[in-house]
């Protein structure tokens, strides 16, 4: 492995730096975070450039019906939060009633749509080497980024510390070429980007949901507090979110007992029966990301922007996240918390960054 990532060296730069997902930030256009941790690159995901895009969209599989979901009535409640530059104003938003699955789609259920469609994940696939200008063709190896812990405590200013491209890393081999998924196939696929996404949702006759519909529902009816189960980070002192405890990014103490994704439905649902809405895996939405968004918002049904625009890297195509990952505290990436959003490049993917759809309801 070594050998390989000393080869992709230059590669890493040009993907990790010519079109990265940043999932905090402090753009200029908006009053700044009241607070300093999650400033500039500090709670950046490295990018995979946009690639050759070949074959046709799978075909939707025979109706599923609403197995494994539960119907979220849809309702009014306060969007967003002001401890977020891109999250304000907290503004009234109206969701129509929806099916929602119950977990973050498996390894177990993406593995039947691959093999149902024969599909190609974006990590698996060639990359275009007009992508990539003044990179060796030769370098230009299929990959994608694997969170790897440094030795010993580092600044949080240069997340190429802990981010590595792994040429061979994809779906199946999550952690890079050698890791498997072998006795994990309760967990979260992860190594998927938004058109993956799109793809396994269209074959299973549902789709993504907007954000509008995830905070909605993450929210489960509770007034709005700090995080989406309450105001306290340890209720009665138990964990019910996989989020990174200790010192990032060299001493994760696993005290929730996970190092990276947990099976689903190993923390309590809440109120709606949903489980996972924060932490474990980033979860894709349907909408275009902008920072701007919020103040012109519709206050019924939001579907999000008609276009894409993140000041940090204004030619990158982005949508929104939502919800968090294993690589969420308090000294890190606080997006965890309620009414806070993630963005993500379209065709890249990360080891925590993973998806669940939903169904309007009739």
């Amino acid at each position: 492995m070594k050998t390989v990532l000393s080869a992709c060296a230059i590669f890493v730069v040009s993907v990790f730096f010519r079109k990265s997902t940043v999932v905090d930030y402090a753009p200029t256009s908006i009053r700044p975070e009241p607070i300093a941790r999650c400033e500039g690159p500090l709670c950046k995901i490295p990018s995979r450039t946009a690639m050759v895009r070949s074959g046709s969209l799978a075909e939707p599989a025979t109706d599923q019906g609403t197995a494994g979901m539960v119907l979220v009535q849809g309702g009014n409640f306060q969007m967003g939060s002001n401890e977020f530059a891109d999250a304000r104003p907290v503004h009234s938003v109206k969701v129509a009633p929806f099916w929602m699955d119950t977990h973050e789609v498996t390894n177990t259920e993406f593995e039947k749509f691959v093999k149902a469609t024969g599909y190609v994940t974006i990590a698996e696939r060639p990359l275009n080497p007009a992508d990539y200008p003044g990179v060796p063709a030769d370098k230009l190896v299929p990959g994608s980024a694997v969170f790897t812990p440094t030795t010993r405590a580092v600044s949080l200013q240069n997340p190429l510390q802990w981010w590595q491209y792994v040429a061979g890393t994809n779906w199946r081999h999550p952690l890079g070429p050698k890791s498997s998924l072998v006795g994990k196939g309760n967990e979260p696929v992860v190594q998927v980007c938004y058109d993956d996404a799109v793809a396994y949702a269209r074959w299973a006759g549902k789709r993504l949901p907007t954000e509008a519909e995830w905070e909605f529902a993450a929210r489960a009816g509770r007034p709005n507090t700090k995080y989406y189960w309450g105001t306290d980070l340890k209720p009665k002192g138990k964990w019910v979110a996989n989020i990174f405890q200790g010192n990032f990014p060299n001493a994760n103490t696993a005290e929730d007992g996970f190092q990276t994704t947990a099976p689903v439905r190993t923390y309590p649902a809440n109120a709606y029966g949903l489980y996972d809405m924060e932490g474990n895996v980033w979860e894709w939405c349907s909408d275009f990301y902008r920072p701007d968004y919020y103040v012109k918002s519709p206050a019924s049904n939001p579907k999000g922007p008609v276009d894409s625009y993140d000041p940090d890297e204004p030619g990158a195509v982005k949508h929104v996240q939502r919800g968090g990952s294993f690589l969420c505290s308090d000294q890190y990436c606080v997006r965890y918390q309620a009414g806070s959003r993630g963005k993500g490049e379209t065709s890249s993917a990360s080891n925590n960054l993973g998806f669940r759809c939903v169904i309007s309801a009739r």
